[in-house]
């Protein structure tokens, strides 16, 4: 009988455990590129929030998502609710730049841009600050719990937690006005939405960058599992050139009688020297000479490790190298100016312009016109008939605007605004609404006129503006 068909056999756990990964550390130009994306991406996130940026009317914070007042404050660009096609532009284009990167370099975008992998980054080096290098981490991590490992890792979380909580702070400044915030949060005096913000992202940062780790991209990311529908045997991807580490007799480690190249391609023997090297550096843990795998980020990491070790014996470099399917197969370089590449290009650069025309052709105003349908008409004693609109005026302008109200399409009317105002008058990064009264003779031919509202703005800052609205007469 098969131990799975006997019930007193002790059953396949459904979960595997996690082995911690300690990579090792390495230098070389991938390992570069990544500290300066790194340094890059933590200096534009945590310093932005305390940016102040001079305006006449709103924060003086550079960036802000101001919730309250329904805005969003880019430097010098003011994001209405009107506005908000911008942001569905913004992440139609992300998408198409994602596409087109990925139709290059594979996923190269989770090596070296993903939140996940910059702030994995900075927990690693936390890490082998404080519990040494990876022989020494892997140790302690074996070794039952002493003085010395409580220590070592109370610390390291402890670290861990001061990143993550200010990672969740930061963020929330977004939000709020970043110096206001900071005495407020900690004199507890911020609203509960800034504690619980801070408190989830402390503890959802803590938990992906510092015990979850490659699980994340594993297991949680989506991107890891629908990205091989964007590759083709074209796409440059971290690599193993097999044919060239294996030989024909596989690869060996070096041993006397395999020193040199001439040695080993005289025996059949490949240049791979089995150091495992890419698998100790890689973040994920896996082994690149196994092929393409869902859990390589391709960070190039351990394109560095193989190269510093050819480099070091003398050989030619590039056993791990970024390289199509189909330069690895038949030694043809691959065609970048593709049908597929060509194609994601177009629909990024469109995305692009029609972004960037959303924001340089909004309306520095905007005016919409409601009919008051209770009553639909009123007939006034003097046998006019009136009907009553709801004009709401937005401007957008950081100076105030006053806007003289016409109507024309409907002869002999007369417009009144509630209040006896004489202009309507708009403050700087503002809206009003008004009530607007339209009088015009009884006509008994027809039921209803096609009118239009126009706006002049008295000292020409604005285009005129204009919008359509019926008039009833029954």
């Amino acid at each position: 009988m098969a131990h799975h068909d006997d019930p007193s056999y002790p059953a396949d756990p459904l979960y595997q455990a996690r082995e911690p990964i300690h990579p090792k550390a390495i230098h070389g130009r991938f390992r570069r590129f990544k500290d300066l994306v790194l340094l890059l991406a933590y200096g534009v996130f945590f310093l932005l929030p305390w940016v102040r940026w001079e305006r006449s009317v709103g924060p003086d914070q550079a960036v802000m998502f101001d919730i309250p007042s329904r805005r969003y404050y880019l430097f010098d660009l003011v994001i209405h609710p009107q506005d908000m096609f911008l942001l569905a532009g913004f992440l139609i284009l992300a998408a198409w730049l994602l596409f087109f990167v990925t139709g290059l370099v594979g996923r190269a975008f989770c090596g070296y841009f993903c939140f996940q992998t910059l702030w994995t980054d900075v927990f690693m080096k936390v890490e082998a600050l404080v519990q040494g290098d990876r022989n020494k981490r892997m140790r302690l991590e074996k070794q039952p719990w002493n003085g010395e490992k409580i220590a070592k890792k109370g610390i390291t979380v402890a670290i861990w937690t001061l990143i993550a909580f200010w990672t969740g702070f930061t963020f929330t400044s977004y939000w709020a006005d970043a110096p206001q915030l900071f005495v407020n949060f900690f004199t507890l005096e911020a609203v509960g939405a800034a504690y619980i913000t801070t408190g989830i992202l402390t503890a959802t940062t803590l938990l992906a960058a510092g015990f979850a780790r490659e699980q994340v991209c594993i297991y949680m990311c989506p991107y890891a599992r629908f990205q091989s529908v964007m590759f083709d045997k074209e796409t440059l991807l971290v690599s193993y050139d097999a044919g060239r580490g294996e030989g024909e007799a596989g690869r060996q480690p070096l041993h006397k009688g395999l020193m040199t190249l001439e040695e080993r391609h005289a025996q059949g023997v490949g240049d791979c020297i089995d150091c495992n090297l890419c698998v100790q550096v890689c973040p994920t843990g896996i082994d690149i000479r196994d092929g393409l795998q869902l859990e390589c980020i391709s960070c190039g990491l351990c394109i560095d490790a193989c190269d510093q070790i050819m480099t070091k014996r003398g050989w030619p470099t590039g056993l791990i190298r970024y390289a199509s399917e189909q330069e690895l197969e038949t030694g043809e370089k691959p065609n970048l100016l593709k049908f597929r590449t060509i194609g994601y290009g177009l629909a990024t650069i469109a995305a692009t312009v029609l972004l960037l025309y959303g924001i340089f052709a909004r309306a520095p105003a905007d005016i919409s016109v409601e009919q008051v349908r209770q009553p639909l008409f009123t007939m006034l004693a003097s046998g006019d008939i009136q009907n009553n609109y709801n004009v709401k005026i937005n401007n957008k302008l950081q100076e105030p605007l006053a806007f003289d109200l016409t109507v024309v399409g409907l002869p002999d009317a007369r417009v009144s605004v509630v209040g006896d105002f004489e202009s309507l008058e708009l403050p700087a990064d503002g809206s009003r609404k008004y009530l607007v009264h339209v009088r015009a003779p009884s006509d008994a031919q027809v039921d209803r006129r096609e009118i239009q509202f126009i706006l002049t703005e008295e000292n020409g800052l604005v285009e005129p503006l204009e919008h359509d609205a019926s008039f009833v007469f029954r």
